[in-house]
């Protein structure tokens, strides 16, 4: 079943604070506490969201040097090369995007020396045509609604 507007919605607040209850969701969404029960059912049930997280002080402690590397994969070995990819300790996630780049991969290590050998083997991977890393210096998040 496609995603409307509300779930969209529903979503995004729900990244904002996944700890939100259903009626601080209702008043934020204007809509029913019996309508953010259901489809936020509905969107566990269907996978579409796949679960809850936390990032606690420590994570960033142990791993604060951050980055994207954005790669372009060359032929059909896309699924081969991320599954390589996601197999590096540094990898936290591998996004799949449009335009230039095929995937955009999320690194965290403990220092600049592990995150250029953790680029340096994406690099050699085969399919990898090119890359491109950008530290993240900093970031922000919205406060949670309430």
């Amino acid at each position: 079943m496609p995603l409307d507007e509300t779930d969209h919605r529903l979503i995004a607040a729900l990244r904002r604070d996944a700890r939100a209850g259903l009626s601080d969701l209702a008043a934020q969404l204007g809509i029913s506490r019996a309508t953010v029960r259901s489809r936020l059912h509905r969107l566990l049930a269907s996978g579409e969201i796949a679960g809850f997280s936390v990032v606690t002080r420590n994570d960033l402690a142990q791993s604060p040097v951050r980055a994207l590397t954005l790669v372009a994969i060359e032929g059909t070995g896309t699924d081969r090369t991320v599954a390589r990819m996601l197999a590096l300790p540094a990898v936290q996630a591998v996004h799949s995007t449009t335009g230039r780049w095929d995937v955009i991969v999320e690194l965290a290590t403990d220092s600049l020396d592990a995150l250029d050998q953790t680029v340096a083997r994406i690099r050699k991977l085969d399919g990898v045509t090119s890359s491109e890393t950008n530290l993240l210096m900093s970031s922000r998040r919205p406060a949670p609604s309430r």
